[in-house]
């Protein structure tokens, strides 16, 4: 029963929790409508900027404020000078006068040119004109000018027309519909200056004898440095302070001490609200106690009044503020959201476009049931064999007992014979007596049949090809989902939870002496590690290879080396690293070719391609001939190659499309050959690809491997199937590739696989160069220094990578 009376109260506390959020939101709502909508904030601005006045006798806010309004909200323009002329008589009549003359003047010179272009540029020479002319005016009752009154005059018009720019820029930050995420400096400075000719308005205005507006200018420099920091909050203090100094020179030390407190309250923000509080009350003191002790005690009634409005002022709207001012934890959290809002939709919009490609490469795919099959070569059947009855046994006498009495037998006499013509290309002698005792037109039967077998010859194999173009045409298609999966993944790379590797990392890092600022680990994969951080360092000495990625490999329990780093040029700086998995196993190649005859081109191309996700690809392409002519067949297969491989299409789809491009391209008879070994560096898995192309060979030790497989070359059909043959390397291992140049090349050798395997086991060396030289120089002498044809050789020699540090042995406290 108790337990039932609790869950009703908690239940009751909720609703009448949601039901004040939802008066609150519609408080809000309904006051942001009033004052920005409707323009109640914009006509309270325009009465207290018709009231300040700076230096005495200058005013130059009014037709500013109004050239903003009419280029921006033209139809609050009319209320607002209402507005400002009622501010205006609340200070004085001349001060009235002037407002409503200079306003008129611009509105005068506004309407004679609505119709130019370029109003954003005649604003503010309106604004000059309209200020000095009225200002001409109101001096010319009182005789001539003095050049003091001549210089204020100019200092009013040129206020003026900086005005109308600044408020151009600050005006628009109030509306309702704004979307623009952040501020840039400069419009937060202009902000600013309109918060403090605002405030000059209110010059006058006391309360328990304590400035109204020196309350409201050290509560925005108390909220400005909390949320921005000293930079923010010292700029805020000299700008508003610098003008309400203007209006009112006697404040001038007001300048200093908005500054020096905006500076001490943001070093004091991370003592939250109480802490910049405490610094400008420091700040009022210090500078209090060097000016007249009479105005001590109103000064620090004003700061207390700000601070009690500071710590009233809700944390939503502080925290609202945050999120335009750039360096804030608001501003950096607000731009990680909208990143990640873009990285969703990118990804979204390429899974969809692999969604597409999957699909298309599904409906080229076309899985025949067996049934199907049958009922399709049945159906091929009766056709050819209703070609044939055409032209023989329409016109014969025995049709009728042939095709109606004995249906069967002869249908199954012409379909074997049919298939004894497509498989043998000719008819045996049984079936052709037991046809002739059938038949009375057997001959001409006979006859018709091999003439009509060439054209379904023909036909089947077109249907072949086509079936085999749409084959590839989906692999193709299907490679290409895969790759932008992929792609959607990566986009997609977030922070993974890894809180014990985390722990370790970190209790590790603090063993070393190393201050981390932050940690982001996204992936501990073996082999696919992948951790970024920020460090301080005083002095940095290589401690990211020396000493962090070491005691990685020693946590993760497997090699990991720095990927990329950004080192602060300043002591004690944050700097950037980021690590990653080591290759197990690393390359060293070389390679040593010659063009025919000693010539400069070389119908041979070579390449080694770094792919990602640990592989290193090598291959050569001999182009069919020698000359210019071959190196362009030879380097445009590589070139497709490597553009295709390093898009992530798998290797068999890579070479088919090649293949298909080559043989499409050109009618000459042009072909390319390509011998492609693709190395996993993580566990030295090969694998080979040969196109047309001649054995490679592996040294291990005496042991010597012959890797060969049976292709044609590249472009002599458009379609064709890839064997891949596949090896283990073991660490020192040497591949040895090479085009037809130097393994036909030998001349008055009978064997030349035996001769090869035999010079490449009498090798006194293991470096890839030196081998690649070698054995290009023992071909060329069998043949008296004499080039035949072109040659290549391509070596590799695949070593376990050992690492440049040692793992650094975590301490006990480390291991959680």
């Amino acid at each position: 029963m108790m337990d039932s009376i609790s869950g009703l109260e908690t239940k009751a506390l909720d609703r009448d929790k949601t039901s004040l959020e939802r008066m609150r939101y519609r408080f809000l709502t309904k006051a942001m409508k009033i004052l920005l909508e409707q323009g109640w904030l914009y006509y309270f601005v325009g009465f207290l900027l018709g009231r300040a006045v700076i230096l005495s006798t200058v005013s130059p806010f009014t037709v500013a404020f109004l050239a903003t309004l009419w280029f921006i909200h033209r139809e609050k323009a009319a209320k607002a000078t209402i507005a400002m002329l009622i501010g205006a008589f609340t200070y004085s009549v001349p001060q009235a006068v002037f407002t409503g003359v200079s306003m008129l003047s611009f509105l005068l010179l506004a309407a004679l040119f609505k119709h130019a272009g370029r109003q954003q540029l005649l604003l503010p020479l309106f604004v000059f004109i309209s200020t000095v002319t009225t200002r001409l005016f109101m001096y010319s009752f009182t005789g001539t000018l003095s050049s003091y009154e001549w210089m204020f005059l100019l200092v009013e018009g040129v206020l003026g027309t900086i005005l109308v720019l600044i408020f151009m820029q600050s005006v628009p930050l109030l509306s309702p519909k704004r979307y623009k995420p952040t501020l840039k400096n400069e419009e937060i400075v202009c902000m600013i200056i309109l918060l403090a000719s605002i405030l000059t308005g209110m010059i006058g205005w006391q309360l328990y004898g304590a400035s109204i507006e020196q309350i409201f200018s050290r509560y925005f420099v108390l909220l400005l440095a909390f949320v921005g920091g000293a930079a923010i909050g010292s700029t805020v203090g000299v700008v508003a302070g610098l003008i309400l100094s203007l209006a009112n020179v006697a404040n001038l030390y007001q300048m200093s001490l908005l500054a020096f407190s905006g500076l001490l309250g943001g070093l004091l923000k991370e003592g939250k609200k109480p802490g910049v509080a405490m610094g400008l009350l420091v700040g009022t003191f210090l500078v209090g106690i060097y000016g007249d002790a009479a105005n001590l005690l109103p000064s620090l009634m004003e700061s207390l009044f700000a601070v009690m409005l500071f710590i009233v002022t809700p944390a939503s709207w502080i925290k609202k503020i945050s999120r335009y001012i750039p360096g804030t934890e608001e501003y950096s959290h607000q731009q990680e959201q909208y990143l990640q809002k873009v990285r969703d939709v990118t990804a979204k919009r390429v899974e969809q476009f692999s969604d597409v490609f999957e699909a298309l490469s599904k409906s080229f795919i076309t899985e025949d049931h067996p049934l199907q099959v049958d009922l399709e070569e049945k159906r091929e059947t009766d056709y050819f064999l209703s070609q044939i009855t055409e032209k023989t046994c329409q016109s014969c006498f025995m049709k009728e007992r042939c095709w109606q009495q004995q249906f069967d037998k002869t249908y199954h006499l012409m379909e074997s014979m049919k298939v004894n013509l497509v498989e043998d290309s000719q008819i045996n002698r049984r079936l052709v007596h037991e046809f002739e005792n059938h038949c009375v037109k057997s001959k001409k039967v006979i006859e018709a049949m091999e003439e009509e077998v060439s054209y379904f010859e023909a036909h089947r194999k077109l249907k072949q090809q086509v079936l085999e173009s749409k084959r590839l045409v989906a692999e193709q298609l299907k490679g290409v989902s895969e790759v932008m999966d992929d792609f959607a993944i990566e986009i997609l790379k977030e922070r993974e939870h890894h809180e014990k590797q985390e722990m370790q990392i970190i209790h590790a890092l603090k063993h070393l002496g190393i201050e981390l600022e932050k940690l982001e680990i996204y992936k501990l994969e073996k082999g696919n590690v992948d951790i970024e951080m920020s460090v301080s360092f005083y002095d940095y000495c290589g401690e990211g290879p020396k000493l962090i990625a070491p005691m990685l490999s020693e946590i993760l329990n497997e090699m990991i080396v720095v990927k990329r780093e950004e080192i602060s040029p300043f002591p004690n700086g944050y700097s950037f690293l980021q690590f990653g998995s080591a290759k197990e196993f690393v390359v060293e190649a070389g390679v040593a070719n010659a063009a025919k005859g000693g010539g400069v081109v070389s119908g041979d191309s070579y390449t080694t391609i770094e792919l990602g996700a640990g592989k290193y690809a090598m291959a050569i392409s001999d182009g069919m001939g020698n000359g210019r002519r071959a190196k362009e067949e030879s380097s445009e297969t590589l070139r497709l190659l490597k553009q295709i491989l390093q898009t992530g299409i798998p290797e068999k789809v890579a070479i088919k499309t090649i293949n298909s491009i080559l043989s499409l391209r050109t009618t000459d008879e042009m072909f390319a050959t390509l011998d492609l070994a693709i190395i996993n560096l993580h566990n030295a898995y090969v694998r080979f690809l040969k196109i047309g192309s001649t054995p490679s060979f592996i040294k291990r030790g005496d042991e010597i491997i012959k890797i060969e497989a049976n292709n044609l070359p590249m472009g002599i059909i458009p379609e064709f199937d890839v064997d891949i043959v596949s090896e283990q390397l073991l660490s020192g291992d040497v591949l040895i590739m090479m085009s037809d140049g130097i393994f036909d090349g030998p001349k008055h050798v009978e064997n030349t696989d035996i001769w090869l395997k035999r010079k490449i086991r009498e090798l006194k060396t293991d470096q890839p160069q030196e081998i690649a030289d070698l054995l290009l120089e023992e071909v060329v002498r069998t043949r008296s220094g004499a080039i035949e044809d072109d040659m290549t050789v391509l070596v590799a020699k695949v070593e376990k990578n050992t690492p440049e540090w040692s793992p650094v042995p975590i301490f006990k406290g480390a291991a959680l």
